[in-house]
């Protein structure tokens, strides 16, 4: 599992338009990138953080912040949450799961589904040269973030 100070891993997911992104493309010098990985879309406690990031948006950008949504969701549902909710950041689909195991935040069968692999919640801060500088996993997928404690990462 990734620790502070760690280079973050790198993955290659898709986004909402089916566009394949990588974390290096985010990561530029004095920028900060939220790494966000929330349980699914369209559920009540995911709705609310990234709608919490979205009316944030322009403060972080104006910390050189931004953020970046990633769940294991398709990129049909994703591009439908995102559509409904107004969020305009890069919303990540790890359907094959690849990147919720590099950074161990894997969550098993969420709300008693058996066999459901999810996302945690969780929140890694990466700077510009890919280093990790903040991060925190929810002890629950119920459990939002501290969101002045990941705005204070950015500083």
């Amino acid at each position: 599992m990734p620790e502070i100070g760690n280079v973050a891993p790198d993955f290659s997911l898709y986004d909402y338009d089916r566009k394949l992104r990588s974390l290096s493309e985010f990561l530029s010098e004095g920028h900060r990138t939220i790494l966000a990985f929330f349980p699914g879309a369209f559920t009540g406690v995911c709705t609310q953080e990234m709608c919490a990031f979205r009316d944030m948006y322009g403060e972080l950008e104006k910390t050189n912040g931004s953020v970046i949504g990633i769940s294991v969701d398709a990129p049909f549902a994703q591009k439908g949450f995102a559509e409904k909710h107004g969020i305009t950041f890069p919303l990540l689909c790890d359907f094959k799961r690849e990147t919720i195991e590099k950074y161990g935040v894997v969550w098993q069968n969420l709300g008693g589904v058996q066999g459901y692999v999810c996302a945690n919640r969780a929140i890694f801060v990466v700077d510009g040269d890919g280093k990790i500088i903040y991060k925190w996993i929810a002890d629950s997928p119920g459990t939002l973030p501290d969101f002045e404690a990941v705005k204070a990462a950015l500083a």
